[in-house]
């Protein structure tokens, strides 16, 4: 299953909002309204869960300077990725756009892909935020 947030035009550099989400702490400034939980367990690691969803934990993975950072699902029930890209439109403002991929049973994928698509909208629209 592949899902990408809509485009948003953050007024940050692309070097800066590189390093804000390479800092998993940042990641509770993104989360939707309706989070039950959002916990840091260690400089690559956070845990969140939104009402009525299960707990989930994210890992941060290599990313690429200033227009890649990558985050992965830290346990292997629901294997997944989210990608956030950066694409630098000038000094100081940055084309950001967010890609979720995750591998899921028919029934699975049709029961998330709703909650997912609004979650990575959400987080793409928060970015202002950071």
């Amino acid at each position: 299953m592949n899902l990408e947030s809509p485009k948003v035009t953050v007024p940050q550099s692309a070097e800066y909002l590189f390093n804000a989400l390479s800092d998993v702490k940042n990641f509770e400034k993104l989360m939707p309204e309706n989070i039950a939980k959002f916990e840091v367990l260690g400089d690559d690691i956070f845990n969140f869960g939104l009402k009525g969803m299960p707990e989930i934990k994210l890992r941060l993975k290599e990313g690429v300077p200033h227009s890649k950072v990558n985050l992965a699902a830290a346990s292997d029930k629901l294997p997944f990725t989210l990608v956030a890209n950066l694409d630098k439109v000038s000094d100081t403002s940055t084309d950001v756009q967010l890609h979720f991929e995750g591998e899921f049973n028919p029934m699975m994928a049709m029961m998330i892909k709703g909650p997912i698509s609004k979650f990575i909208e959400t987080l793409a629209e928060n970015m202002q935020k950071l």
